[in-house]
């Protein structure tokens, strides 16, 4: 059973998730593992969607796998542009999983404004209900990994300044207000968990926005380009670049919890989808998250390979 995938990293930015031929089969077989065949899920056909950044692709892929070695006609549609456009792809019936985080569904589509107090179970549980409710998705089980909006840094940076939490950040930029220059993602200027979420809770005055891909960022960061940045928390650039990441100390920004999401419809027909997701899912968290995007965004591997072998590591799946 062999995964549908992008065979290298540069098609992951030079396609776009428009239909599945673009795609090709990587150059290894899945067999089970710890997973094992499901009779019900034999040949079901099954796509995998994800959104644009590394560690969603990467989420994608171990989905895919994770199902492969079930028994499951899995397709693959990574690197759909944007959380909207993904979101759209799995109501529509394009996708039919598709990790997504707490937050982002509480804030983006819910239309809620704050986050929900309680920390990762509250947030999950009213994530899960207001979603299968109001729109037929349904959440399942929660992951340990937790990837939070942050604003970085460059260490001497923060060293220089006495930089530790995005507070002193805010007490720094009134002093020096030439400084509050921000690289930040298109989608996260305006989205309401994400830059507004930080400038009502920190107070930041008159910044200066300049509006990059979420992979350059980092390394406009650390070149001087702009002194401060929108990061993922779980992101492995931020020790191959020696960044700072600020503590969100005023707690602005929501639990983000990944999660495999599938139309509620669409799981009924086909239960069995839940266990080898939900393993996966419980298997992964931060510290071994920013290890895999640090070996594809800093050492340059393929997303396929880097989520192989995590896959093979863990015991899930055999490869040839």
């Amino acid at each position: 059973m062999k995964v549908r995938a992008l065979a290298a990293v540069a098609l992951v930015t030079l396609t776009s998730a428009c239909g599945l031929d673009v795609n090709t089969s990587l150059p290894y077989t899945i067999h089970p593992g710890s997973i094992q065949p499901i009779p019900e899920l034999k040949d079901v056909k099954v796509t995998v969607g994800s959104k644009d950044f590394t560690e969603n692709i990467l989420l994608a892929y171990m989905a895919e796998m994770a199902l492969s070695a079930a028994g499951a006609d899995v397709r693959d549609l990574t690197d759909i542009k944007g959380s909207n456009s993904s979101r759209q792809a799995l109501l529509g019936g394009q996708t039919d999983v598709t990790w997504e985080y707490t937050g982002t569904g509480w804030i983006n589509y819910q239309g809620n404004e704050l986050p929900v107090p309680g920390g990762e179970q509250a947030q999950y549980d009213a994530t899960k209900k207001a979603d299968e409710e109001k729109f037929g998705v349904t959440w399942l089980d929660y992951s340990p990994l937790n990837d939070q909006y942050g604003f970085a840094v460059t260490e001497a940076y923060a060293q220089q300044n006495n930089l530790k939490t995005t507070s002193d950040l805010a007490e720094f930029l009134k002093k020096r207000p030439e400084q509050a220059v921000f690289c930040l993602e298109t989608e996260f200027t305006s989205r309401q968990d994400g830059f507004p979420a930080a400038v009502k809770a920190y107070g930041f005055q008159s910044p200066v926005v300049k509006n990059f891909g979420i992979g350059t960022i980092y390394s406009a960061v650390s070149s001087g380009t702009c002194p401060i940045g929108e990061i993922f928390t779980t992101d492995g650039r931020i020790a191959g670049l020696n960044l700072k990441v600020l503590d969100d100390d005023k707690k602005a920004f929501p639990q983000y919890n990944a999660v495999a999401t599938l139309r509620s419809d669409f799981l009924k027909q086909h239960p069995q989808l839940r266990g080898p997701l939900e393993a996966v899912s419980k298997a992964i968290d931060n510290k071994q998250m920013i290890e895999l995007c640090k070996q594809v965004d800093v050492d340059g591997r393929d997303h396929g390979e880097v989520a192989r072998d995590w896959m093979v590591a863990k015991g899930f799946v055999k490869t040839d």
